[in-house]
């Protein structure tokens, strides 16, 4: 049983110079709320700074207090509760915000052609007027005064997404939880990448992985080899449920997504809609054309 249960706007000291503070938004997607990392002492680095929230903002500037200040801003992904802040709290410090990207940025081509044909429900609540000050590009190295980020691009949750080591402990935002598998909704979501970056990750041996929702993964790399096992396990069940004849996705869904809040079958829904397009994309099932989210895939 987890005894996570932070509580809101309150910064709680989590490792060695990382303090986190949860935002006030708790929902099915969010579990109790974004949490906000703060690294370092005097020159802080705010890591995800949330949704736009005057209590939240208000909740950082104090944690950091008269005797710091805010020197990088970094975010992992530009999805609405993690990034919007970010532009506010660099107007309040002058800190610059350091990312991969825009909300678009390291799209895969199949992705790319899916939204051109059509196909734009990805449904995660985008922020598309995220503009980052700093591009990253994966392995940059940005050092502050007492601490030294590695970036790690992590596409698959959205293309833009991004890890960031600080030695061995990672901010994994949306690609690796303990509370929830990370959803992978296209087309800013592509399950491909998602795999392709868990194992990235996997060639290092962490010691804790400090995520955008819930509580530290204390056994990260246990947890990515389970996350690409679980994926492989929901292939197969997609896969044996197609052998009953051709469906939709929402309908697969709710033949194997037997054990979760009926609020969060949509969800489930582009999940598994994520796992048909690679299994499309592989050569292994077939679509009616145009592809839409009620399209009835069949085995080949």
């Amino acid at each position: 049983m987890t005894t996570y249960a932070p509580e809101i706007g309150t910064a709680d000291d989590v490792g060695p110079m990382i303090r986190r503070i949860l935002a006030p938004n708790p929902s099915p997607m969010t579990y109790l709320g974004t949490n906000t990392y703060l690294l370092g002492t005097k020159h802080i680095a705010v890591i995800d700074p949330g949704p736009r929230d005057d209590r939240h903002l208000s909740a950082i500037l104090d944690a950091v207090g008269h005797d710091a200040r805010v020197t990088h801003i970094f975010v992992t992904h530009s999805h609405l509760d993690h990034s919007p802040l970010a532009s506010e709290l660099a107007d309040e410090t002058g800190a610059q915000i350091h990312a991969f990207g825009r909300s678009k940025d390291g799209q895969s081509d199949f992705m790319r052609q899916l939204e051109q044909n059509g196909y734009d429900a990805g449904g995660e609540g985008i922020d598309h007027t995220f503009c980052p000050d700093v591009y990253l590009s994966d392995g940059a190295v940005i050092e502050g005064k007492d601490w030294t980020i590695r970036a790690i691009h992590t596409p698959g949750h959205m293309s833009n997404h991004m890890c960031f080591a600080a030695g061995k402990h990672v901010f994994s935002g949306d690609h690796v939880m303990d509370w929830a598998t990370s959803m992978v909704s296209p087309p800013d979501g592509d399950l491909s990448d998602f795999m392709t970056s868990c194992r990235k990750l996997l060639t290092n041996d962490w010691d804790a992985f400090y995520p955008g929702h819930g509580d530290i993964v204390r056994t990260p790399n246990d947890r990515i080899k389970w996350l690409i096992d679980h994926r492989c396990g929901r292939e197969r069940e997609i896969e044996q449920a197609l052998q009953n004849g051709p469906n939709t996705a929402r309908a697969i869904a709710e033949m194997i997504y037997t054990d979760i809040d009926p609020r969060l079958i949509p969800a489930a829904t582009r999940n598994v809609f994520a796992h048909l397009l690679d299994l499309s994309a592989k050569g292994l099932i077939t679509f009616e054309k145009p592809l839409s989210a009620d399209s009835i895939f069949s085995q080949k």
